[in-house]
């Protein structure tokens, strides 16, 4: 039976993704190297997307139930100032990762607060915050490695959450999709699959069993199954790499009309 990682091991993967992402930053070549999957940011605009957003999410975390982020939050995203030495700038970093994770061993896994995604299949909660913030350093973890020369896959606990993560939270909605009925399918090749289910009533996903072979589809098949490492299917579902580095059955041409879909939260 898969469970969902428990609140502190999502504790735990941020304090490791962010000494990961730290690493690279202090590996790369420059702090202006190209991010070439984040385009026109350079390594340091990188940093201070990270580092921002963990003090973005620890003031959302730390204002509670609100039906927005709280004005001085956004105000002090906007306004921020770092450091251009790399030394102080990974030490700002460090600290805005400390700052993210002390607010949310203080609220706990079950605090409501405010949040971008649909509550229908991820919470509005502190543990929903600390999932999402896992799969974001992660993939910008990715990213700082690319533009370095030294890209590597996510770790496989990362990512096996992540394809759910993302399915859940980024494309749950009760959106109506503007087309023909239909599913996708996502199999990762450590043993996962799930099925995202588009229609007149938005967009919802659940676990699925993995089929037992590797060719041929149920007669209920999705109009298209994405097959990859769950790294690939995350690095996928991010943009980061191209449906063409994985295995496609069925219509490929779906899941050019999922990508360019943007339904309401």
């Amino acid at each position: 039976m898969q469970k969902n990682l428990e609140f502190p091991d999502l504790l735990r993967l941020i304090d490791e993704g962010s000494t990961a992402f730290r690493a690279a930053v202090a590996a790369a070549p420059s702090l202006d190297a190209q991010v070439t999957t984040c385009p026109g940011w350079t390594l340091f605009d990188l940093v201070k997307h990270l580092g921002g957003g963990d003090r973005f999410w620890a003031a959302i975390v730390a204002a509670g139930p609100a039906d927005g982020p709280p004005a001085e939050a956004v105000a002090a995203r906007a306004a921020l100032e770092l450091p251009r030495e790399r030394e102080a700038l990974l030490t700002w970093l460090d600290a805005s990762t400390q700052l993210l994770l002390s607010t949310l061993r203080e609220a706990g896994p079950d605090a409501d607060c405010w949040a971008w995604w649909s509550a229908l299949q991820t919470p509005r909660t502190s543990g929903g915050v600390a999932r999402h913030r896992v799969q974001e350093s992660a993939v910008h973890t990715y990213d700082a490695r690319l533009a370095g020369g030294a890209p590597q896959p996510l770790p496989l606990e990362v990512a096996l959450d992540g394809v759910e993560e993302f399915l859940f939270a980024v494309c749950a909605t009760s959106s109506a999709w503007p087309h023909k009925p239909t599913a996708f399918d996502f199999h990762a090749a450590e043993g996962r699959s799930w099925r995202l289910t588009v229609d007149g009533d938005g967009a919802r996903s659940a676990r699925i069993p993995t089929p037992a072979a590797a060719t041929g589809e149920a007669p209920d098949a999705a109009g298209a199954s994405v097959h990859g490492t769950a790294s690939e299917l995350v690095l996928y579902l991010y943009d980061r790499i191209k449906a063409e580095s994985l295995r496609v059955d069925g219509d490929a041409g779906l899941l050019d009309l999922l990508r360019a879909w943007e339904p309401e939260q």
